[in-house]
């Protein structure tokens, strides 16, 4: 039985093997099934005290796979899920039947410096297959590599002793050594993120703090910048220190008024228990802004239907209607139709007419439909639905030459009595 289970096995690894002329896009279902049947077989034999007889099997199945994906189309996923699967198996392999040590690390650091950035190696996840002497053998590796430089343009080959150095600094147990390695490269606000939740994790909360308004100091904007401000935060409303995180939130607000710092404003003032005065004096920022810029408008708009201020939110807009964004209006006009029925048919016919003379949009009729029942619902909430079918003729009449339209018209049935 085993000689026939090696013998399928060979056959199947095999079959992972990829010309390189061959057409991207061309078998990848199969490809797939048969990576994951190699795994799955494999599993079967760890489960049945045969670990050993898949341990290689899984190194060459990875290998094979790791070269054809240089060859194959994979942007949907599937086969980097397959790759990652046959690691993850390769790893309970391991674990059963631990190959030399020095092997394992010496196979690794090749896939991680020499290979085409996939698949994923976390060192925390092999640690226990490596054991003292194989992660010992892994940092002589890389020291190594490090040792011997790399050329100024091969950024793979840089990111791969940096990523590794910085994983042995991890399992290595020792804080203030991880710190250390990982502020060797402090070139984003993810990574002074990323030293914030180590000092975190080993309850420094103190130096974390330090950390991160480093980290903003040097990296104030982005999306990073913004993921780095959120752990400040919890770590000061953790810490005991509410004031300072709204604080924080205010500053940030007043750097950039936008409708998402001013909703992050928002939740630290509920979760702190804070007085709602931040929320008012967070309003005044941002319609002083708005005055001034027009940019600031739409975010106006957005804080003021937020903070529960739908009127000035609506008289804002209407004031300023031409500066205000086509998504927005829609947002507004509907806002209002559910309170105030009367005032929004005028601003929903400009829109509609707008929506049906934009030859940009190919869903322009669609989009007219919608507002058009809309604009229906607000006459009927004023008892004046013949009022409504008198300008639906004569919208007909106006865009009598868009057939188009007028099929999707009556697709909608928007007259009484169809």
């Amino acid at each position: 039985m085993r000689v026939q289970g090696d013998s399928e096995l060979t056959v199947l690894v095999d079959r992972l093997r990829r010309d390189r002329r061959r057409d991207p896009y061309s078998g990848r279902d199969s490809y797939s099934r048969t990576a994951r049947e190699v795994a799955d077989r494999c599993e079967k034999l760890i489960d049945v005290g045969e670990a050993s007889v898949a341990v290689p099997v899984l190194r060459k199945a990875v290998d094979r796979m790791t070269s054809a994906l240089m060859y194959m189309d994979s942007s949907s996923g599937v086969l980097g899920n397959d790759l990652a699967y046959l690691m993850e198996v390769y790893a309970q392999a391991c674990r059963a039947a631990p190959p030399r040590p020095a092997g394992l690390a010496a196979w690794l650091v090749k896939l991680v410096c020499d290979g085409p950035a996939w698949p994923d190696v976390v060192l925390r996840e092999w640690a226990p297959e490596l054991g003292p002497k194989g992660l010992a053998e892994v940092a002589r590796l890389v020291d190594e590599r490090a040792a011997a430089g790399t050329e100024p343009d091969d950024w793979h080959r840089q990111w791969a002793v940096r990523y590794l150095r910085e994983q042995i600094a991890e399992v290595s147990g020792d804080v203030d050594r991880h710190v250390q390695v990982l502020a060797e490269h402090l070139v984003s606000a993810d990574q002074y993120g990323r030293i914030v939740k180590v000092l975190t994790r080993a309850q420094r909360p103190a130096e974390a703090i330090d950390w991160a308004r480093r980290g903003l100091a040097a990296h104030p904007s982005g999306h990073q910048a913004v993921a780095l401000h959120d752990l400040l935060v919890r770590l000061l409303i953790e810490t005991g220190e509410p004031e300072a995180a709204v604080a924080e939130r205010r500053t940030a607000f007043d750097v950039q008024p936008t409708i998402d710092n001013f909703r992050s404003l928002l939740a630290t003032v509920a979760e702190t228990d804070q007085d709602a005065a931040h929320t008012e004096r967070a309003l005044t920022v941002v319609r002083e802004r708005a005055a001034g810029q027009a940019g600031y408008l739409p975010h106006l708009i957005d804080v003021l239907v937020l903070a529960g201020w739908d009127d000035e939110a609506w008289h804002t807009g209407l004031g300023r209607w031409d500066e205000v964004p086509a998504r927005q209006r829609v947002e507004l006009v509907e806002l209002r139709r559910r309170t105030h029925p009367a005032e929004v048919r005028e601003p929903y016919r400009a829109l509609i007419d707008a929506q049906l003379l934009d030859s940009y949009d190919k869903r322009r009729y669609d989009k007219a439909i919608t507002l058009l029942s809309r604009l229906r619902e607000a006459y009927a909430a004023t008892g004046e639905s013949t009022r409504f079918e008198a300008y639906l003729e004569t919208l007909r009449a106006e865009h009598r030459r868009r057939p188009t339209f007028l099929a999707k018209l009556d697709d909608a049935r928007f007259q009484s009595g169809r």
